[in-house]
């Protein structure tokens, strides 16, 4: 028994099992994450069918969920890299370390109890404000605990500005839209029964229930696309740092496009030198000249294009007689992601401060090199994105009542209309989709809710003050309390995982 016990002990204590372990634990709270979104957000697609009469609860949730899951499977992952491109440089470069596994599991688990805590209260918060919150407050402790103590070092504003305004105008787009989406539908559709409320229990006629079908639908695969997103990423993020062999790189890609880039990168390389002063920076020097650029006060210096010629010339080398990823040694794959890494967000800030090449031809070989690098490392394995919708997917069939009755019951002074259910989710289904096209993560739950408030307000219903009130402040709060508490959460899970051996 002492001889098992002290094997238990040591295979609890050995460095590869910890990783392993700890590797199983953050996908499992990363698809924790997206099954908690799933019955939190996902219900707002489902309010206004329910309440209309158009479709009875149970089947309401599980055609939503289907649609949720369609959703993930077809998405871009566009957002899912929107959003790793808010967290530090420095963490993301790293994330198999200690500090990698603490920003997984501090501003995942605060986003998950944030989530948790409003939906007990019936409170329909935006998962993406609590996620990038989460995000935030990561990149804040991290900075505040590094050598310079500098907040600015720790975040990427610019996307966090991005991202933030996108929220914010979200749900005014969605009351005013709306509103007038209702009041337009007045005018042009003379159809009296499209503007009552349901009688009972009674169904809709049928070419209103099909409209709010539709409508559901377009709502529950617009959100799987843009929210599911969300997991993917860092899932995919995870995958990178522990199994760099297996996931680094996309391994599909084509012999002609690694030697394309071989060929892109190899060109490059002299104009870099001579944007450089003539000058070539390599290894270390290089990666630590990019990333310290990276971070979000940095500015362009002739080093930078030094340490980019440096290593745009060991990705020539590296390829150069490559038949593709898969005749690349393992243990490469992983600096090979990370030196295309920093080429590619080197290059975007560059181009944002207009600092690229400036002969027009040149300048655009520098932005396909950007595009070309991104192609090649931002991919995401069909499991991921299966396990992700249907953690999305079952998490819509589940516990959605509570946020169901606020939408449907407690905005509003009188009950929903069968027009401004299909206005509502209109609005809603057209900026998530928007939100998708340009990767910014949109909340669902804004949009739907400042919908249907806007069109009890078109309607002259007037609103619930009280409920309108304890949303607002939970949106306003959200921000702030996931900062906190991935800050704080940052902080105690690196002392703990570098306690246990990890990184």
């Amino acid at each position: 028994m002492k001889a098992y016990l002290m094997t238990l002990a040591s295979t609890f204590t050995d460095p590869t099992f910890l990783t392993y372990f700890l590797l199983a634990v953050a996908v499992g709270l990363a698809l924790g994450f997206e099954f908690v979104n799933g019955f939190h957000d996902t219900a707002n697609a489902v309010a206004t069918v329910i309440y209309t009469n158009t479709l009875k609860p149970t089947p309401a949730v599980v055609w939503s969920g289907i649609w949720n899951l369609i959703g993930v499977l077809t998405s871009s992952g566009a957002v899912a890299f929107g959003i790793v491109a808010l967290l530090p440089v420095e963490l993301v470069l790293n994330v198999g370390s200690a500090a990698g596994f603490a920003m997984v599991f501090s501003l995942l688990v605060s986003a998950i109890v944030w989530n948790l805590g409003t939906w007990w209260l019936g409170l329909p918060a935006s998962s993406s404000h609590t996620l990038i919150g989460s995000i935030i407050g990561v990149g804040v402790a991290n900075a505040l605990m590094g050598p310079t103590h500098a907040v600015t070092e720790g975040v990427n504003w610019a996307k966090a500005q991005e991202v933030g305004i996108a929220l914010l105008v979200s749900p005014l787009v969605g009351f005013c839209a709306a509103a007038l989406l209702l009041i337009v539908a007045r005018l042009a559709l003379k159809k009296p029964e499209l503007f009552k409320a349901p009688e009972g229990g009674k169904p809709p006629p049928t070419w209103i229930r099909g409209i709010l079908m539709l409508t559901c639908t377009g709502v529950s695969f617009a959100h799987g696309s843009n929210d599911g997103q969300k997991g993917m990423g860092l899932i995919v993020l995870i995958l990178v740092g522990i199994l760099p062999g297996t996931y680094a790189l996309n391994m599909a890609a084509s012999r002609e496009s690694v030697t394309g880039l071989a060929k892109e990168t190899a060109e490059m390389s002299s104009v870099f030198e001579a944007q450089g002063g003539g000058k070539i920076l390599t290894g270390k020097d290089a990666n630590d000249t990019l990333a310290t650029f990276l971070k979000p006060q940095e500015k362009p210096s002739p080093a930078v294009f030094s340490a980019l010629a440096g290593i745009c010339d060991d990705i020539s080398n590296r390829l150069r007689s490559a038949e593709g990823f898969q005749s690349l040694p393992a243990a490469e794959r992983g600096d090979l992601r990370t030196d295309l890494y920093l080429v590619s967000k080197t290059l975007t800030k560059l181009d944002k401060a207009g600092k690229l090449d400036i002969t027009p031809g040149v300048r655009e070989q520098q932005r396909s090199l950007a595009r070309h690098a991104d192609l090649l490392t931002n991919h995401i394995p069909d499991w991921v994105k299966i396990s992700v919708a249907l953690a999305l997917g079952l998490g819509t069939m589940i516990g959605y009542k509570r946020i169901v009755r606020t939408v449907g019951e407690k905005i509003g002074k009188s009950h929903l209309t069968y027009a401004q259910g299909a206005s509502a989710e209109l609005v809603a289904m057209g900026t998530i989709m928007i939100g998708d096209h340009f990767g910014l993560p949109v909340s669902t739950t804004h949009v739907l809710s400042s919908g249907v408030a806007g069109t009890m307000a078109a309607n002259g219903s007037g609103v619930q003050g009280d409920t309108v009130r304890n949303i607002i402040l939970a949106w306003v709060l959200t921000l702030p309390v996931c900062i906190f508490l991935g800050a704080l959460l940052f902080a105690g899970a690196l002392n703990v995982i570098a306690l246990i051996g990890i990184g």
